[in-house]
């Protein structure tokens, strides 16, 4: 009669899959978990360790050698032990410990704290900090649930906690120094189309069907949007009914303005970019469609979206930020149109991006570029130049080891009329920028100039582009030369989405380009570190019970750097 509460408890813990530890925090169950928990330890009610596997049923009973239930909740019980040693389910990939918040919420909500925090507090964060990637391996490590692959967070800068800016308006931003320094997160993440999986089906054979329903689907890649709390979300395949229905409702919720791009053929999906209003403002909006039918190699519905951003905090000159995303043409055998796309996405960044004292403001790309890393394609992106003189069109991006398209791309790829140069500018902009510096010739000057220009060009196998752009990835692990990827299903495992950026002088981590023309720059304070093909396919790949597309979401922490 003294414990008649006991067995009903645990019924009800077995029935519903809920524990509730101290009342903060709970632990959801969405699917049985069979003979594999395991009590780890020496606890007050045994004299001896627990391995013994117990099985989860609706009828099950606690042993007898647990004692009353009010010793069981009283105890010393250690939340992130038991995680490590258990199939219980996180759902937030960075969860630390009982009670804690989602590290990245933790580390952007650390900047609200009042300035006259204690010293001790203060080398407890730094602790804190200095410890995390190592706990974030270990964590990793003991993440052995189906279904469950933890990513833990790696700083590139000892002070990299993220500063919040408050949108209080009682806050008086402009006498503050620290607001000299804006840091902000930036995530890329291919979510899926439905439409596009249901008609690869092929590629999914692995997954159980009830885990690509897009009910089932949608509220996965949401939770994850909500944990990872990026200021800038780049998302590419975003099907146009599910954005107009419910995926921008659910993001504008969370304080996000929301910018879409449909592709311009048959297939509804298309580009997006939100970001957080209590971080940035819009300055301008600019879809870039790379159909184009007056030419005939522009025959794709592949699109992209440039943005630019005021970050809402004082500084001396209008700082702005210029945020693109993309998703480049799959076929690895048309190397000369990813080319093509992908000159026009910089031809536009270009015309964007500008400062009224010519250089280029900090720029960030996006999206699933459809190319390897070490590719051509990839290599002109970072590198800012590519000779692709005898290069076979099916080698451009490297997706395929021996390439079925062997013809030579032609020079030049891209025919006149399409108004970019091999610049990767716009040849009308250039001339007017020309003219505004003093630089105007008589008419027959200007036209025997064009026709030289346009004879050089076509002999030119020089791609150029005047950007600095370094990885936030470095695409291979440093300790085994494993390589990282980015999309995992019953085809291929390999990294295809990128994040690049405009690194500043100071940032160590950003590889040098070939021209310093931008105003300022980005530091690159931390990501989130990518898997391996090896921890995927520990939980069936993509998509799979807690991951619901075939791509892992791509985050970075940036601070803003004035010159």
């Amino acid at each position: 009669g003294r414990h008649s509460m006991l067995p009903r408890h645990m019924q009800r813990l077995g029935r519903d899959w809920i524990a509730h530890w101290n009342g903060s925090q709970i632990l959801a169950l969405n699917s049985p978990v069979s003979n594999c928990m395991r009590w780890a330890g020496q606890y007050p009610w045994a004299s001896f360790p627990l391995p013994v596997p117990v099985d989860f049923s609706a009828n099950w009973r606690l042993p007898p050698f647990f004692g009353p239930w009010r010793q069981f909740q009283n105890s010393n019980w250690q939340l992130d032990n038991f995680t490590q040693s258990s199939c219980f389910h996180l759902p937030n990939p960075s969860m630390k410990s009982e009670g804690e918040e989602p590290l990245t919420k933790k580390r952007r909500l650390s900047g609200q704290h009042d300035t006259s925090t204690s010293e001790e507090e203060t080398n407890l964060s730094s602790q804190k900090e200095a410890l995390c990637l190592s706990v974030g391996q270990n964590e990793e490590k003991h993440s052995s649930k189906k279904g469950t692959v933890k990513r833990h967070w790696e700083y590139f800068c000892q002070h990299s906690r993220t500063m919040k800016i408050f949108e209080n308006k009682e806050t008086d931003q402009s006498n503050t120094e620290n607001e000299a320094k804006f840091d902000f997160t930036v995530m890329s993440y291919n979510i899926l189309s439905q439409n596009l999986l249901e008609g690869n089906s092929h590629l999914y054979k692995h997954c159980r069907q009830r885990l690509l329903i897009w009910t089932y689907r949608f509220p996965n890649i949401l939770q994850e949007i909500k944990q990872l709390d990026a200021d800038v979300l780049c998302l590419q395949e975003v099907q146009e009914d599910h954005y107009r229905t419910e995926i921008k409702s659910s993001l504008e919720s969370l304080g996000y303005h929301c910018e879409y791009k449909m592709r311009t053929g048959r297939k509804p999906d298309g580009c997006a970019i939100c970001f957080k209003t209590s971080k940035f403002s819009l300055i301008s909006s600019n879809p870039v469609e790379f159909f184009r039918h007056d030419i005939p190699l522009l025959d794709r519905d592949n699109v992209g979206l440039v943005l630019l951003l005021q970050p809402r905090f004082h500084c001396k000159t209008n700082a702005a930020i210029c945020i693109a995303n993309t998703h480049l043409l799959y076929n690895p055998r048309r190397g000369d149109i990813k080319l093509t796309q992908l000159a026009m996405l910089l031809a536009e960044i270009a015309s964007v991006a500008p400062q009224q004292d010519g250089t280029f403001c900090p720029v960030i790309i996006c999206g699933d570029f459809n190319s390897v890393p070490g590719s051509p394609l990839y290599r002109f992106i970072k590198e800012g130049k590519l000779n692709y003189e005898g290069l076979a069109i099916g080698k451009v991006s490297g997706q395929e080891q021996f390439p079925r398209g062997q013809r030579i791309l032609p020079i030049p790829i891209w025919p006149k009329k399409l108004g970019i140069s091999q610049n990767c500018v716009y040849e009308i902009k250039q001339q007017q920028k020309e003219e505004n510096a003093g630089e105007k010739l008589e008419a027959a000057e200007l036209d025997n100039t064009q026709e030289i220009v346009i004879a050089s060009e076509k002999l030119s196998s020089k791609l150029q582009h005047h950007f600095k752009l370094s990885s936030v990835y470095s695409h291979y692990f440093p300790e085994t030369g494993i390589p990282e990827v980015t999309t995992c299903h019953s085809r291929s495992a390999v990294t295809v989405d990128y994040i690049f950026y405009s690194a500043a002088n100071d940032d160590t981590v950003g590889q040098p380009g070939a021209e310093d023309s931008f105003h300022g720059g980005l530091k690159l304070l931390g990501r989130l570190a990518l898997l391996t093909e090896k921890d995927l396919w520990t939980v069936n790949g993509l998509p799979n019970e807690n991951n619901s597309s075939d791509h892992l979401p791509l985050l970075a922490e940036f601070r803003l750097i004035e010159r």
